[in-house]
């Protein structure tokens, strides 16, 4: 399985996001970080958004958005969030 995130530089809540993911054990997973100040069209999408965290589908084309977790959501809650979307 592959997550994308969407994120920027000193972005708090992302970097919090990022440490929760990575806290996640009992699901395997890549994690892919886009910064969104590197291409114009992913700033304009998400400049107030971020961070935005996506799961990729079984062919790796397409993108469903999970919903953004609160910023003081445990891993353990997050992991619960993204096995929905299994």
């Amino acid at each position: 399985m592959q997550l994308v995130l969407y994120s920027k530089p000193g972005c708090h809540l992302c970097e919090g996001l990022q440490e929760k993911l990575a806290a996640i054990k009992n699901i395997k997973f890549d994690l892919e970080i886009r910064d969104i100040t590197t291409r114009d069209d992913w700033f304009a999408a998400y400049e107030y958004e971020i961070p935005v965290l996506f799961i990729k589908d079984e062919t790796g084309e397409k993108l469903q958005m999970i919903p953004r977790p609160s910023p003081r959501i445990s891993a353990t809650q997050l992991e619960k969030i993204i096995q929905k979307y299994l």
